[in-house]
């Protein structure tokens, strides 16, 4: 069985602003470029169970035919090119969501040929009481890599760490016995970023519980790219290249400029720690301060990026959802780009005194992450030959979470308590990268999760240890050391 569609237009565009962006970094970084694959889990809700394989395969449809960045390719050029209709291939697994979201995440799309959404059911036997890995409830991103088949046509059974897949589809007509507990869904970037993911996990929500998402669909991929090259989305552009410009004259070339070591091998790590202390105080900093934890976070995350390299000025590409529009909240698709975030450590003596001066200069560079990436380019080129240097940070930041919370009233003995619970793991290792040094925040379990991915020429294993425990020495210190008690 396969999931139908049938949508109400086809059509060919340049890839929007965000696709851009992405598929020139998935280029950078090919063949490992799995690693932009991410996906959701949706538990079916209670009140649409008993859930058929065919009633959750006609919701699926109709999520795409509303969605025309889930049935848009990558074309010559490369464009982007919408088809009216198709059918994607759906796996059907007995066991652990996760660990099917694990196998459709671990290989590479292919682009051009397959369709950019990967589906996955979880069927439990109708005389049992569930399936042996169903989990609480809700929905979980898993960014790493994905399996599946092309965009027609069945799966082949397989056997994936003791979880048996069973081809889909059985003799024609037969009905299939079962009822789904969990849906498995796994991105193409560039039909969707996290938030796009989450719209459309909505949007399946509401189409399992009503049969229909009421309003008319957000703007599509092929909407968004004929509005970037109007007058207004001109203007946006070009205020954004300014912002650049006048940046790139005064920040270092890069931040990461000289290897210091033998690469490990492979030579790209990642490293994470999940601690609650660091939730804590960066909540803390936040609520005192008058900023998201999120700005508390990417200013101290520069601060120790200027230790470790010796650069007074330090430039650092958050990744910025640019959901600004109010038509745009909603879309499912890849609006997320980098923007510029330089902060002078030269501001202060304190981590309060650069928080001072952090807080617009974060605002400046969320606001310039909205550019065209050919005046990115140009500027590039342009100011590299001026400079007599590449021009690249090649140093990002991409806080993942959807929910920014804050409370001044943690006590600085539960919180330096919580240290003693902090955990780092290694979790990933792999050939290539487009960066040197890239940090991702994420809500764990256990606290707060900050992933260190970088390249060990640049920065070894040891030093990429170190530097996540200074993280959370930094903001635990200046949470009670530096932050003055809230007054009411």
């Amino acid at each position: 069985m396969d999931i139908r569609f049938s949508g109400s237009r086809s059509g060919t565009a340049p890839l929007t602003w965000g696709q851009r962006a992405i598929w020139d970094t998935i280029q950078k970084t090919a063949p490992d470029d799995h690693y932009f694959n991410f996906g959701r889990v949706l538990k079916v809700p209670r009140r649409a169970r008993p859930l058929t394989v065919e009633r959750a395969v006609e919701a699926l449809g109709a999520l795409v035919e509303r969605h025309e960045s889930l049935r848009t390719r990558l074309g010559a050029g490369p464009s982007q090119v919408l088809e009216t209709s198709g059918a994607i291939a759906v796996t059907l697994s007995a066991g652990d969501p996760d660990r099917l979201l694990d196998t459709l995440t671990e290989k590479a799309f292919d682009y051009a040929g397959e369709w950019p959404l990967r589906v996955g059911l979880v069927v439990a036997d109708e005389t049992s009481g569930g399936t042996a890995g169903e989990a609480p409830g809700g929905t979980a991103e898993r960014p790493s890599g994905g399996l599946a088949g092309g965009p027609t046509g069945g799966t082949v059974e397989r056997t994936t760490g003791g979880t048996a897949e069973r081809p889909v589809g059985g003799t024609a007509g037969s009905p299939l016995g079962g009822t789904v507990t969990h849906i498995v869904l796994v991105f193409c970037h560039l039909a969707a970023d996290g938030l796009g993911a989450e719209a459309a996990i909505t949007d399946l929500r509401l189409l399992l519980l009503r049969g229909a998402v009421p309003g008319p669909p957000p703007p599509s991929p092929l909407d968004l790219a004929r509005w970037q090259r109007s007058d207004q989305g001109l203007r946006v552009a070009r205020v954004a290249a300014e912002h650049w410009e006048s940046e790139y004259r005064r920040i270092p070339p890069t931040m990461f400029d000289r290897p210091v070591a033998a690469p490990e091998g492979p030579p790209v790590w990642r490293a994470q720690i999940v601690s609650r202390a660091l939730d804590l105080a960066v909540q803390r900093i936040a609520a005192v301060h008058g900023v998201s934890t999120s700005t508390v976070l990417l200013a101290a995350s520069s601060m120790l990026v200027g230790a470790v390299t010796g650069h007074d000025v330090c430039a650092m590409l958050p990744i910025v959802g640019n959901r600004f529009r109010a038509d745009t909240a909603n879309a499912v698709t890849t609006l997320s780009q980098e923007g510029l975030f330089v902060l002078d450590l030269r501001g202060g003596t304190t981590f309060a005194d650069l928080l001072r001066v952090a807080k617009p200069a974060a605002l400046r560079a969320y606001r310039s992450a909205y550019h065209d990436p050919d005046d990115r380019d140009r500027l590039t080129a342009r100011i590299g030959r001026e400079r007599g240097a590449e021009i690249h940070p090649y140093c990002c930041f991409n806080d993942m979470r959807f929910i920014d919370l804050v409370d001044a009233s943690h006590d600085e003995r539960t919180v330096r308590q919580a240290m003693e619970e902090t955990v780092l793991t290694w979790p990933l290792s792999q050939d290539r990268l487009n960066c040197r040094f890239c940090l991702h925040v994420t809500g764990e379990p256990g606290g707060l999760g900050v992933s260190l991915t970088a390249d060990t020429r640049f920065l070894p294993r040891p030093a990429m240890e170190r530097y996540l425990y200074d993280l959370e020495s930094l903001l635990v210190e200046a949470a009670f050391r530096e932050v003055l008690e809230p007054v009411g």
